[in-house]
């Protein structure tokens, strides 16, 4: 097997064409093996093997630095890079991580996992070695779909004034996530039409030179172009054109569902994406419903529309009601903004680990204008994405400390339901919902109205410890409480439903036959939602103990493992409780 003697890219290098091509076709087969066991990113990592495998046949890793947008379209470098075990033996798949990471290999020069980012970053590698007279190649390999994002145009722009060695690498695959939306790919398109002749290029009017490769992946079409702007005096584009998910036929008529796929089976395409209710389905039946019901509702996603149930079919029904910015975040919360001002409903939803992208946005354009647009936050939480450059566990302490941003957080899809209804239709707010990822129902009937801010609800009143678990924590309050019945202490149990403020009327009430409180939130303890009741209570004699986790770059940590280290457990929590009484 060619992958087993490749130990370095110099290996790459003594290879011949056909050898190339029969290389090629190793890594697809070793990638959908793995990846059809773990789940990963199939689509973007078969489309780009060509590419890679011609990257570090002309180029010299690491003297020559290659910066991938996103990092997901990796794979096919760190099987060249030594790491072709990781894909070839089942015992080794967890050894590396689905991204760059510089702490597990010199050819990989940054930990990378939000997109749009690649020409930013090794732009600055660029300008680095012209500060210190070094020599080498500094390529950024990004695709069509991160060209919507905003920092993707910022580089691009900076970069095309230097007069220096710099080549990016345009992946044409004619999809984002699902497709792309913007201006911008009218220009991509006349470009392939035009075998690159078009004078309608985007690039050359940034200040780039420009070769165009309809043969994406085709090895000597790529090592030809390649081989031609190695050592380029000025920033240059290489824009080939590619097959997302080539080489496996589900994956290239369904390329937005094998974008990243959970677990499958290679010879049917059935993925195992799990049983039983999501998150993701009961929102886009929601959110349908109101589209429906009312024309001024407009639903916001930006690229990854399937988070929220819009596939294909949901977003054809929808109509001018749902918009899809591309990758483009901080556009989204302002568009919101515009939308709210001129009297629409508009309700913009992206993971929690991406509004991160858009504090500004949040802060100046939408919420000091206060403008009433509804914001749905998911896969919030330890329990959403684990990767470092993906976590989940910093927008309550970001979005709670915002003036005017009302941040709800429900415990069930009920509640979650009836704050939506109210968040859609009032105009006195921007209101965010911090949706939570595993399903639960309750039985209980929930307040339509939250107009009074920061008022808690006492589901349970009892004495001396009180357990306030916010959102999607709720549940494991309740758990403990069980746990405390157990020791005779009879605990009361507090929903709180607004992570931006303290009911002063409740924690009041708690003094008098209360010495312990406790507060659980699915996210980082530093700023977040227990410390503003610590604070509260910060000059009298209750004891508080705030319950989160540790602020910390996690990776790949099981969720467990995390509750585990950050003492999270019922178990835990009823110890450290019982310890504060005493």
């Amino acid at each position: 097997m060619l992958m087993e003697k490749i130990a370095f890219p110099a290996d790459v290098k003594k290879m011949d064409t056909e050898s190339l091509k029969a290389l090629a076709a190793e890594i697809r087969t070793a990638l959908l093996n793995k990846i059809s066991k773990c789940g990963g990113h199939l689509g973007p990592n078969l489309g780009i093997v060509e590419a890679t495998i011609a990257l570090h046949y002309v180029f010299e890793s690491p003297k020559d630095k290659i910066v991938y947008d996103v990092s997901h379209q990796s794979y096919t470098h760190k099987i060249l890079t030594g790491r072709a075990e990781a894909f070839l033996n089942p015992d080794k798949y967890w050894s590396v991580t689905g991204y760059t990471e510089p702490c597990e290999s010199e050819h990989d020069q940054f930990m990378i996992g939000h997109t749009s980012t690649s020409v930013s970053l090794a732009l600055g590698l660029a300008t680095a070695r012209d500060i210190k007279g070094e020599k080498g190649n500094v390529i950024a390999v990004i695709g069509d779909g991160s060209l919507s994002g905003g920092e993707a145009f910022e580089g691009l722009d900076n970069a095309g004034e230097y007069a220096t060695n710099f080549i990016v690498v345009v992946n044409d695959n004619e999809m984002s996530i699902a497709e792309n939306h913007g201006g911008l790919y009218g220009s991509l398109a006349e470009l392939r039409a035009t075998q690159g002749k078009s004078e309608n290029n985007y690039f050359k009017s940034l200040g780039f030179d420009y070769l165009y490769v309809e043969q994406g992946n085709d090895i000597e079409s790529l090592i030809a172009a390649f081989k031609q702007v190695k050592d380029s005096t000025k920033p240059v584009v290489v824009h080939i054109h590619t097959l997302k998910g080539k080489g496996y036929s589900f994956a290239e008529n369904a390329k937005e569902g094998f974008h990243w796929a959970a677990p499958f089976d290679i010879p049917t395409g059935v993925v195992n994406w799990g049983s039983g209710e999501s998150y993701g389905s009961i929102l886009g039946d929601y959110l349908m419903k109101k589209i429906k019901a009312d024309p001024k509702v407009v639903v916001i996603h930006s690229a990854v529309p399937a988070g929220i149930g819009f596939f294909a079919e949901q977003r054809k029904a929808a109509g001018k009601q749902f918009i899809d910015v591309g990758i483009a975040e901080e556009h989204a919360v302002a568009l919101a903004s515009g939308l709210a001002k001129g009297g629409a409903k508009p309700v913009y939803s992206t993971h929690s680990t991406f509004i991160q992208r858009t504090y500004d946005q949040l802060s100046q354009d939408l919420c000091a204008n206060n403008n009433p647009a509804t914001l749905l936050i998911t896969m919030s939480g330890a329990d959403g994405m684990n990767d470092t450059t993906h976590l989940c566990i910093f927008d309550i302490a970001m979005m709670s400390n915002i003036p005017n941003l009302v941040y709800l957080c429900p415990t069930c899809v009920e509640e979650a339901i009836a704050m939506m209804d109210y968040a859609i239709d009032q105009t006195e707010h921007p209101m965010a919902i911090r949706i939570p990822n595993e399903v639960a129902h309750r039985s209980v009937k929930f307040d339509t109205d939250y107009s009074k801010l920061n008022t808690y609800k006492v589901d349970k009143r009892g004495s001396k410890v009180a357990l306030i678990g916010l959102g999607s924590y709720y549940a494991l309050a309740e758990e403990a409480a069980a746990e405390l019945a157990k020791k005779g202490i009879d605990a009361t149990i507090i929903n709180p439903r607004f992570a931006t403020g303290i009911d002063c009327e409740v924690l009041d009430g708690l003094r008098a036959d209360h010495q312990v409180v406790v507060t659980l939130e699915n996210g980082v303890v530093d700023g977040g939602f227990g410390e503003k009741i610590a604070r509260f209570y910060g000059n009298s004699d209750m004891r508080v103990l705030v319950k989160g986790l540790k602020k910390e770059f996690y990776d790949k940590v099981p969720y467990g493992e995390l509750m585990e280290r950050n003492r999270l457990t019922p178990k835990q929590i009823v110890e450290d409780a019982l310890a504060a009484l005493k």
